[in-house]
């Protein structure tokens, strides 16, 4: 079966190596990383619910949705995966009727999460974890799209007392429901990469990488990782340059914090040089 050239392509970044899938929050940061020669993208829920004063988890499903479809539209030459948060419902069949809406913004792939959002239960009972799946899945499907599944198993983000066993037992079972790629964020430590790689069983393992854990590119690809994300990293450390220069004007008078501005030269003639190509 064929599918679209960004579909097709982002397919392929999957079968061999490590590939880095940075996460932009904008158009403009969107349109900068296909600049440096990334070969595909992400949505960051984080980085685009801090342009909308919103927290994580806080922004509404149709704002979700409007935010893909225009990221995808800034670059349509180049696959993009959507953040898709927990498929904005709780039941099997609230997830596949929104994962179709997902599908249609022209996305390559999306994630969707087992974390409720919810403090009290902040992960979904396994065997209704396991059936959001299959009806992603089957959503998919439906559509004929090709549309990569990400499952994502959250215990370590949401902070489970015993995370490791718990993100094992249910990658196991997101691989059985169909998942394409195997993602458990905030896993960070090489020997429990190695167990996720091993559980995931030949499917393709996303990494987040939230901070300098001290590993490049080859050395997760050395673990078996095969995709490698930023998720809100990057959009959070163009906030704390903001957050920094700002404080210092507004407590101390001083404009000391645009002392590395000139790190933000190559942004015109990039996005003048950018335009003219679309034009």
């Amino acid at each position: 079966m064929s599918y679209s050239p960004q579909i097709e392509s982002f397919r392929k970044l999957h079968e061999a190596g490590c590939f880095v899938m940075p996460n932009p929050w904008d158009v403009g940061s969107a349109r900068w990383l296909r600049g440096q020669g990334f070969k595909a993208l992400a949505t960051t829920s984080a980085g685009f619910a801090f342009t909308q004063a919103r927290a994580d988890q806080d922004v509404p499903r149709d704002m979700m949705l409007s935010h893909i479809a225009e990221m995808v539209k800034a670059v349509p030459d180049l696959p993009v995966n959507a953040d898709f948060e927990n498929g904005y419902a709780d039941t099997p069949d609230g997830v596949a009727a929104n994962v179709k809406l997902c599908v249609a913004t022209g996305v390559a792939g999306l994630s969707i999460e087992d974390a409720t959002g919810r403090a009290a239960d902040p992960l979904y009972p396994f065997e209704l974890a396991v059936e959001r799946i299959k009806a992603a899945r089957k959503a998919i499907d439906d559509t004929g799209s090709g549309v990569m599944l990400t499952a994502r198993a959250e215990a370590f983000l949401t902070g489970h007392p015993d995370p490791m066993p718990e993100v094992l037992r249910r990658i196991d079972a997101f691989v059985e429901a169909g998942a394409d790629v195997i993602y458990a964020p905030w896993v960070r430590e090489p020997a429990e990469i190695g167990a996720i790689v091993k559980a995931a069983r030949g499917k393709p393992v996303n990494v987040v990488v939230y901070a300098d854990f001290g590993l490049r590119v080859a050395d997760f690809e050395a673990l078996g990782v095969r995709r490698l994300s930023t998720g809100g990293a990057s959009a959070r450390s163009a906030w704390a340059g903001f957050i920094e220069s700002t404080r210092l004007i507004a407590e101390e008078g001083s404009f000391a914090g645009f002392a590395h501005n000139g790190a933000s030269k190559p942004l015109e003639p990039f996005f003048r040089k950018d335009l003219e190509e679309r034009s």
